[in-house]
């Protein structure tokens, strides 16, 4: 097989429905819901599959309900015994890439996360937070935006999706600011759907808790190489690892930087697995259109019905 990358999302991928039919389907995902419903002791599993949507979102919820299908994913596939060459996650995708890399068990996973959307969403009524996305300029220019009104509040870059989509956060005024400011230079800046300024100093109140936490959960050496958002590059050491995932709770989201390191990797199947096709909407951003390489969304029975007859 073609060197493969998995890909797993994080917040803003979900809709209700998902990860059914592999629940439906598979025991080994049923065990799953079963285990992230009981450590969570919320049904994560009714949120996921019934909804409704404003509950399934809520930051609480819905971290370890997209960890859920992400690994539900991942099971469906590895039960056919393949195995990514290299694997990357977007924000709280990281945590199911690290799953996927040997470096946490599954139950250690659904534990992270659930204390992570715990944490941020205490944080997030604490501090009124905003998040918008700028398209149409380069890092540089957002950069020098955010720099600019950094006079007047906390703002920050949250996320560089592509070259030229990158994501603010922060305190409401300041993002605002921000936006605005990048309007006038022509880009489109388009406010998100968030409960609170994710990857911000607004959450870093939990920051020191979280790592306290992260320092008690076994890490194990990678089995399989992982791109980490914090650093656009690879891990081994187990205290490194613990380290990057601390920052990572309030550090910017280099994904453009990530999937260039992919290429650099000589890639050639990139495979989003979980719900929706935010990651793969983002790599055809990123690819130069000569670049050879297959994407594929691995989200329901059908998708990966077509992956292995295309593939094995």
């Amino acid at each position: 097989m073609k060197k493969t990358a998995f890909l797993f999302p994080g917040q803003g991928s979900q809709a209700v429905g998902m990860g059914l039919d592999f629940y439906q389907e598979y025991d080994i995902v049923r065990e799953l819901f079963d285990m992230v419903d009981e450590i969570a002791r919320i049904n994560i599993s009714q949120l996921c599959f019934k909804g409704p949507f404003d509950d399934l979102t809520e930051t609480i919820n819905l971290q370890p309900a997209i960890t859920a299908v992400n690994l539900a994913c991942l099971a469906a596939i590895e039960k056919e015994n393949i195995k990514p060459d290299i694997s990357a996650g977007h924000s709280l995708g990281e945590y199911s890439t690290m799953c996927a890399s040997g470096i946490v068990s599954k139950e250690d996973t659904f534990r992270l996360v659930f204390k992570r959307g715990e944490l941020m969403h205490r944080e997030s009524t604490k501090h009124k937070g905003a998040m918008h996305a700028v398209i149409g300029l380069d890092i540089n220019a957002v950069e020098e935006l955010v720099a600019g009104v950094q006079k007047d509040g906390i703002v920050a870059v949250a996320n560089h999706n592509t070259e030229q989509q990158i994501v603010v956060t922060g305190a409401p005024g300041p993002v605002k600011k921000v936006s605005s400011l990048a309007s006038s230079q022509g880009a489109k800046a388009i406010p998100l759907k968030v409960s609170g300024a994710w990857h911000s100093e607004l959450i870093k109140g939990a920051q020191e808790e979280f790592k306290d936490y992260l320092d008690a959960v076994r890490f194990n050496t990678p089995v399989r190489p992982m791109v980490f958002n914090v650093t656009a590059d690879f891990a081994k050491d187990t205290d490194e690892i613990k380290s990057i995932m601390a920052r990572q709770f309030c550090s910017p989201v280099r994904w453009y930087d990530s999937m260039c390191k992919l290429m650099a990797e000589n890639v050639e199947i990139f495979v989003e697995v979980g719900p929706g096709k935010v990651l793969t909407g983002l790599l055809k951003k990123i690819l130069p259109k000569d670049y050879p390489c297959k994407t594929y969304n691995l989200n329901n029975m059908k998708s990966l019905e077509r992956f292995f007859k295309e593939t094995t």
